[in-house]
């Protein structure tokens, strides 16, 4: 990086919103903000996936997201491809690299959510020769190599396989190397097990942009909410089920993009259960509508069933003073303290689910204190922070 000149990045990753399905990307842009508010010029490469939701809406993109990459997944599956069609997505994705890299001249890239694409792309980098920063919020590391159908085509190639992969217009596949920031702990664990990231890694937990003000309390209305992308994995058939052991004036809203099918499950399930009229599901929202949302319900159930590597969504209720009922699986048991900022409950399992709405209902100083435990919570994980450390990894990269 030239002494005076401005910051030049180049972000990689599958989805960027508006056109994206989960807080990965979210946390992604909030960086990318950060970077550009400061004077830095930002080019976001992403992949050609569009959200009806945010295409129907009109939302538009931000300045310099260029959505040209094509990956290996479609539609929540990853269709099988002939050696000729995986040919021609890896040399449409490298000349595409190599236009940008061209272009913007960036002074450091930086990679974030990477399954299902391309990895070819970071070996592409590295033999241009620029900086690399990894940001790693999901298991792309592990699941990656598995759904890039080029790295399963050359791994048998060895040591060969990277002068054929160039001289085929690609690069050889290659999993994060350099600096790697992970969000948990938990995470971690699972990359090092697997041997799928390098020594020197770091672990900087993500945050939630922290409202002026949170929801004011008021009394009991039975109002529960789950929030975030449709999949089987997050456990909201099971809040379904415990709404039949509920009183009838509880109610269950559903936000958030994502699979369809799964939606068209719920709605199944509700039926069949006899609580068809006692759930609404709404489709996903800008944060600039969660205080409404938030304020509008009672308490935020997270009843996850894989081990996410760190969960927002309990934080983005805490912050708004909003009780949490939530599995503590994956990296969100990191910050989850049963009776102090939660209710915790056992994965799959909805007696235990209404039970702890139960719990809520009946007893406002368990609610005040879950309030008061998860503001502050809150208030340890906002997001500010770990923008600035990933702000200041990529400046020492660039640097170097």
């Amino acid at each position: 990086m030239s002494t005076g000149a401005p910051l030049r990045v180049l972000a990689i990753s599958s989805l960027y919103p508006p056109h994206h399905l989960g807080g990965y990307e979210l946390v992604h842009r909030g960086v990318d903000e950060l970077l550009r508010a400061e004077g830095a010029a930002v080019r976001v490469l992403a992949t050609d996936h569009r959200e009806p939701a945010a295409t129907d809406r009109g939302l538009a993109d931000d300045p310099d997201v260029h959505r040209e990459l094509r990956w290996y997944w479609d539609d929540h599956e990853f269709p099988r491809l002939g050696a000729r069609e995986v040919l021609a997505l890896e040399r449409h994705n490298h000349r595409l690299l190599r236009r940008h890299l061209a272009e913007h001249r960036p002074d450091v890239v930086v990679f974030w959510a990477m399954g299902g694409m391309s990895l070819s792309l970071v070996g592409a980098v590295r033999s241009a020769g620029v900086p690399a920063v990894f940001v790693v919020h999901d298991r792309w590391p592990i699941y990656g190599p598995v759904f890039d159908r080029f790295a399963r085509l050359v791994r048998p190639l060895r040591r060969a396989g990277g002068p054929i992969a160039r001289a085929l217009g690609s690069d050889r596949p290659r999993g994060p190397e350099g600096p790697v920031l992970l969000n948990s702990l938990r995470l971690a664990d699972e990359l090092v097990r697997t041997q799928s990231i390098p020594p020197g890694w770091d672990v900087v937990a993500p945050g939630v942009p922290l409202p002026d003000a949170p929801a004011p309390e008021r009394p009991w209305g039975g109002r529960l909410l789950c929030l975030g992308r449709l999949d089987h994995r997050k456990g909201v058939d099971v809040v379904v089920d415990a709404l039949r052991r509920l009183p009838h004036d509880v109610t269950l809203t559903v936000v958030g993009g994502g699979d369809e099918a799964v939606a068209d499950d719920l709605r199944r399930r509700a039926d069949r259960l006899g609580v068809g009229d006692r759930l609404a599901l709404r489709g996903a929202v800008d944060r600039s509508a969660l205080p409404a949302l938030f304020a509008a319900h009672d308490a935020l159930v997270f009843p996850v069933r894989w081990s996410e590597p760190f969960g927002l969504v309990p934080v983005e209720a805490m912050s708004f003073g909003v009780p949490v009922v939530s599995t503590a699986i994956g990296g969100q048991a990191e910050y989850l303290r049963d009776g102090e900022n939660a209710l915790v409950v056992p994965v799959d399992d909805p007696g235990a689910v209404a039970d702890a709405v139960t719990r809520l209902s009946g007893d406002a100083a368990l609610r005040s204190r879950l309030r008061a435990g998860g503001l502050a919570t809150a208030a340890g994980l906002d997001e500010r922070t770990f923008q600035a450390e990933v702000r200041r990894v990529i400046l020492r990269a660039a640097e170097r």
